[in-house]
Formats: structure tokens, C-alpha cells, sequence
């Protein structure tokens, strides 16, 4: 999962800034970790401790209050409610990286990503989003090809995957729709020669920038047999020692066990 917090990081100063090209300073000091970190992390945290996705979203949100979250989840954080509030939106998505590296079987991704997805996200088309990237993460880390991955969302979702990052990026806008980010991240993911081409693929589309990165991080860091460590020694500068702590944690018991 430090591919997904990579590419939000990375990805943080180009979200309000969109820059339609790859040949960007990828170290900029004013990077930082947003709302798909905090909640990545959360997502981690509870498959360590096997808790409630509501719980652990809620009480992330409330130590990490200020990092851009979306409007209806910073409402539902900081309110009584624990009821879905129907969001077709990507954050769902965006946090979903741990569940695709934690479980060893594809059913049980997609059973996990839709229980991750529809405590907020429960509009089929935010839970349809969580478990393609979770999916795609799953497939990556097991040895499928490019090409597998590919055909296995197109039939599995029905996202289309036909247009290429030439043809998207120079009309593709801001949306945080999952229908309208996800294929997009996806589709840098499958366009890319390693993790590091992936990150600025993905930024390069423009839009929501740190999360379409966090996205394609997590496939990418799945498929590439992990990240560089120039850009996990960056990342990690960025992050405090609560979360830094549950990273570790994570990668110890899921993936260098």
C-alpha cells in the first residue's frame, strides 16, 4: 500500500495544480499526505486489528481532521451517524489498496472491498470502484499479465479501457466520480514501464490528481513487486510515527511475512 500513499503524496501539490505532462520535479518539498493516506491507512489498521470499517474511518478522521477530505464524508465523520450516505464517489477506491494485498483469494478481495466500500460508498458505482482497483491489486501481485488484468475489469465492471492516456488527457477534467477516475488510473497503470512511469502517468492526466496516483500506485507497487526506495525514503518523511507505525505493521503481517 505505500504505492497508493506514494502516489497521493507525490500527487498532493498537482490536485487545485494540473500539469498535462510526466517531466515534473517528482521530489517537491511541499508534498504532502492527504485523506487518501489517512484513510488508506485506516483501512489497514482495521484488517490488522479485523475491526469495523465505520470505527476506523471515523476515529482516523478525527485524528487527522484537516487533510482535504470530501464534503458528505466530513460530514459523516464528525456526526453520530453511522449510515452510508449513498456516494458513487472515489474515495472508496482510494482507500482500498490494503484489502488487495491482505486477502489470498480474489472472492474474498471483492467480498472485503465491498464491505470497506459501503459503510460511506455504498452506490453501486462506489462499491463497483473499490473492487475493481482491489481486484486489479489482487491480479497484479498474483502474476497476471497486463492484458488479463485488463480483459478481467472490462468483463468483471464494465469499464471501459479502450481509450489511451494520449486521447484522455487533453479533455479529461476534475471528477472524483469512481466511473470517471478509476478507469483513467487504471488505464496509467497499464500504460506504464515501472512504478515511478505509472506515478507520473497518472498525474499527468490532470484532475484529481492525488487520488487517480493513489489508484494507480497500488496496482503499480502489486504488479512491480514494489516501489523505489528513493520515493518510499520521501514518502515516509512525510508521515508521522502513528501512521508510519501501522505501515510496518501491515507490511509485516500481509506481504513480507
Amino acid at each position: 500500500m505505500i504505492g497508493a500513499i506514494s502516489g497521493d503524496v507525490l500527487g498532493s501539490i498537482y490536485e487545485f495544480n494540473n500539469y498535462k505532462s510526466t517531466d515534473f520535479i517528482l521530489f517537491d518539498k511541499d508534498c504532502k499526505y492527504t485523506d487518501d493516506t489517512v484513510l488508506t491507512i485506516a483501512t489497514a489498521d482495521c484488517l490488522l486489528n479485523k475491526g469495523n470499517f465505520t470505527q476506523y474511518y471515523k476515529k482516523y478522521f478525527q485524528d487527522y481532521p484537516d487533510r482535504g477530505y470530501g464534503g458528505s464524508f466530513k460530514e459523516w465523520g464528525s456526526g453520530s451517524s453511522t449510515e452510508p450516505y449513498n456516494s458513487w464517489g472515489n474515495g472508496s477506491a482510494m482507500r482500498i489498496s490494503p484489502v488487495g494485498f491482505a486477502f489470498s483469494s480474489l472472492e474474498f478481495v471483492l467480498i472485503n472491498a465491498k464491505k470497506s466500500a459501503k459503510v460511506t460508498h455504498n452506490h453501486p458505482e462506489g462499491i463497483k470502484g473499490a473492487q475493481a482497483v482491489a481486484a486489479a491489486i489482487f491480479m497484479a501481485k498474483s502474476g497476471s499479465s497486463k492484458n488479463e488484468i485488463k480483459e478481467f475489469i472490462e468483463n468483471k465492471f464494465y469499464y471501459k479501457l479502450d481509450k489511451t492516456l494520449k486521447e484522455i488527457r487533453p479533455s479529461y477534467s476534475f471528477d472524483v466520480s469512481c466511473q470517471g477516475s478509476v478507469p483513467q488510473a487504471i488505464t496509467a497503470f497499464l500504460e506504464s514501464d515501472d512504478f515511478e512511469d505509472a506515478i507520473r502517468k497518472a498525474i499527468s492526466i490532470g484532475g484529481d490528481s492525488d487520488t487517480i496516483a493513489c489508484i494507480t500506485g497500488g496496482i503499480a507497487e502489486a504488479y512491480y513487486g514494489g516501489v523505489p526506495e528513493d520515493i518510499i525514503k520521501f514518502v515516509l518523511s512525510k508521515l508521522d510515527k502513528n501512521l508510519i507505525k501501522v505501515v510496518t505493521d501491515f507490511y509485516k503481517t500481509f506481504i513480507n511475512n
